[in-house]
């Protein structure tokens, strides 16, 4: 912690806010830090294998094995690992799984199941383990202590297990294990498999999860959430979440150039100088070749080029949006919404002008059945439900009702000049919303709309002058949302997943702000702005 906060070494964003946040969390009351534990997880492994941890890997360890509630639950029990390509993460995974089946450890019959979407990478770290037992300098005492076939190592005393496995969730019901290591989780595309594996979990004393992998291609899968979570979790909003977020990647394309900055995404580079040689040639032929580049990007550096290119904001623009919102009572603002399905998610919003920025006060109504029939992140909708931003219906659908009385609720504060929303559902919303004395305007989507508002988003967010708030839904809306530029240079915004990535927020924002030159900038009248005078 010392070395990143001293800027000892060159760490990204996300490693800086981790520091924060653990600072935070171990300062509270409740928290107790068992050094003993944490001593052994590195001392007890060390004989055996041929190669000693590195200050990353002990620094993870000692929140794997050494934090604690006073009441002794684990402060975290799911560790996401994501890191570049190289650093060791197998060796790593090897070295722990090895110590969680040893007496040290303290737990019996603490199964450990590796899991991959091939059987070779499954069996990486598993082999790694079975190589020690094997080496000719410990296989004299541990072939006492452990039991081991191409399959299986089971220690003799503890019980514990240590198994690989495909991803084929179908022959996996019924475990009992104690950690599942999910490795490359970049590839899953969704949770099928991880529910299986996880559903064993909670039977054993300090059950874990982890999931170890470089970044990928797949947009919208497993590992997307996770990031999302973890933004949440290092910005504090999500203080319930167990989640250990390791994140090493560059901050933006740019460094790659610099290669005293290639530590932020692989914090071995530095104590490896295999490493290095194999990084510096792999660069120097992606500067030749554009497919190269992106694999050198994504799997060495964790920045996929192609989510860099086209984000509608980068994640601290995201994050500068939670500024505090003035007192807009009686200013004038301009609605937005999005209803795509009758049974899914309709988003509502103000926009106001005030202070030179963009305020944007937003809610969600969501179907009781949308998360049931979609893959959506339910971290997500419990935070929003319970810092008000969702409300759930339970009717047979999101009726004009409930989108129009939000609205009226919403005109005994602020002046409404008028509520903007696309086509699809006009037929049905345009007259309950004139019935109650609101206009509606009727924008257009697509490319021509938003190649026209897209330099005011790109600067909104740029200059930080958009703010949503205490919002973290909003937020999630805006980043599963991408840019796609075509032929013709217009601009169309997507979703990044069809399902799994809602963007009703944005849209209904995109919706208010085709409008935006109709409102006057709110400017609250200040004490002492007028004087009493005597004639």
């Amino acid at each position: 912690m010392d070395m990143v906060d001293q800027e000892k070494i060159q760490t990204c964003e996300e490693q800086k806010f981790l520091m924060h946040f653990l600072r935070w969390k171990l300062d509270q009351p409740n928290i107790v830090i068992d050094a003993e534990a944490i001593e052994k997880s590195v001392s007890v492994p060390e004989p055996y294998f041929p190669y000693n941890l590195f200050p990353w890997q002990k620094f993870i360890n000692a929140f794997i094995y050494g934090v604690r509630y006073t009441n002794g639950q684990l402060v975290f029990n799911r560790f996401l690992i994501e890191i570049g390509r190289g650093a060791g993460k197998n060796g790593y995974i090897s070295y722990n799984s090895f110590f969680m089946q040893t007496g040290h450890h303290g737990i019996n019959n603490y199964d450990i199941d590796i899991v991959a979407t091939s059987e070779d990478q499954a069996k990486t770290s598993f082999e790694d383990v079975y190589n020690v037992i094997d080496d000719p300098k410990n296989s004299k005492k541990l072939k006492k202590i452990f039991y081991q076939s191409k399959v299986l190592i089971q220690h003799k005393i503890t019980k514990s297990k240590l198994e690989f496995n495909t991803s084929n969730a179908r022959t996996k019901d019924g475990k009992r294990s104690g950690v599942v290591i999910f490795d490359e989780v970049h590839e899953y595309e969704d949770y099928s498999n991880i529910k299986v594996f996880t559903s064993g979990l909670g039977k054993k004393k300090d059950p874990r999860t982890f999931y170890i992998t470089t970044d990928g291609n797949v947009r919208g899968g497993v590992l997307d959430d996770l990031k999302d979570e973890a933004k949440m979790v290092l910005n504090r909003q999500f203080p319930e979440s167990t989640l250990f977020p390791f994140i090493c990647k560059l901050d933006h394309e740019g460094e790659v150039d610099d290669m005293s900055l290639w530590e932020k995404a692989n914090p071995s580079f530095r104590y490896n100088p295999n490493l290095q040689h194999e990084m510096k040639q792999e660069y120097f032929l992606m500067k030749k070749n554009s497919a190269l580049r992106m694999e050198f990007m994504t799997k060495r550096m964790n920045l996929p080029m192609e989510d860099v290119r086209k984000e509608v904001a980068t994640y601290k623009d995201r994050l500068a949006t939670e500024q505090p919102i003035p007192d807009l009572k009686n200013s004038e603002a301009i609605g937005g919404l999005d209803f795509a399905q009758i049974r899914d998610f309709c988003a509502v919003g103000l926009l106001f002008k005030a202070n030179g920025k963009r305020y944007w006060l937003h809610h969600t109504f969501m179907h009781h059945t949308a998360p049931k029939t979609q893959d959506i992140n339910p971290d997500i909708i419990d935070l929003a439900i319970k810092k008000g931003l969702l409300t759930v219906v339970y009717d047979k659908s999101i009726s004009a009702e409930h989108v129009v009385n939000w609205f009226i609720k919403m005109a005994k504060t602020y002046r409404i000049k008028k509520v903007c929303m696309d086509l699809h559902r006009s037929s049905i919303l345009k007259p309950a919303f004139e019935e109650v004395g609101l206009e509606v305007e009727i924008v257009r989507r697509g490319t021509i709309t938003h190649s026209m508002l897209s330099p005011m988003v790109d600067e909104m967010f740029i200059k930080q002058e958009v703010v949503f708030g205490d919002d973290p839904l909003m937020r999630w809306y805006v980043g599963n949302v991408y840019k796609e530029e075509k032929m013709n240079g217009n601009i169309e915004y997507k979703k990044i997943e069809p399902e799994k990535r809602k963007t009703d927020g944005f849209f209904a924002f995109l919706h208010a702000l085709n409008f935006d030159s109709e409102l006057v900038e709110y400017t609250p009248i200040r004490k002492g702005m007028f004087r009493a005078r005597t004639y």
